[in-house]
């Protein structure tokens, strides 16, 4: 199976030009979603990670799985104002201004060996974001893994320059 050809390519959204990913059609098909998942895990089982950070929305979804799989606990990584106790929270570029996320500010314990999960990454301000958040806590990211790769706008790169592995699956040249 090729987990590319599972993926929809849908032109213009949500600008012209642009050609979004849509991994839905992926999580809809068993097969490809249980593919993924394995794949997404197997290089860290047995690495006693002790929680998966997802990054909202898609990454709840991919993190939630990793997380039973590799028997951690799971981090949800919001956008601001969507966390009911204390946070902590930072703010980071995306490519036409600034975003905000936040995580309880309890969310890891120092050192705890944490791995980020999202469905794509892009240009990479939400997972550079995220593993500034996360280490900020103390935690140890031991890597940040992703679905889709999309090479051209560089977010993996960025990742890798903070001393992070990346884990992709399938990369789409062009954005």
């Amino acid at each position: 199976m090729n987990l590319a050809d599972t993926i929809r390519a849908i032109p213009d959204y949500p600008k012209p030009g642009i050609i979004f990913r849509d991994i839905t059609t992926l999580l809809g098909d068993a097969r490809a979603f249980r593919r993924a998942v394995d794949e997404l895990v197997q290089p860290f089982a047995g690495l006693k990670i002790a929680k998966i950070a997802g990054i909202e929305a898609r990454g709840f979804i991919l993190g939630g799985a990793v997380a039973h799989q590799l028997s951690a606990g799971f981090i949800p990584v919001r956008k601001k104002g969507k966390l009911p106790h204390e946070t902590v929270s930072v703010t980071y570029q995306l490519e036409y201004g600034t975003d905000e996320i936040e995580v309880h500010k309890d969310a890891v314990k120092r050192g705890e060996r944490v791995l980020l999960v999202d469905d794509l990454i892009a240009t990479g301000g939400t997972a550079e974001g995220a593993v500034s958040l996360l280490s900020s806590l103390g935690a140890e990211v031991v890597a940040a893994c992703f679905i889709v790769d999309l090479p051209d706008l560089g977010g993996a790169d960025k990742v890798r320059r903070l001393g992070v592995p990346v884990r992709t699956l399938v990369s789409f040249s062009g954005h």
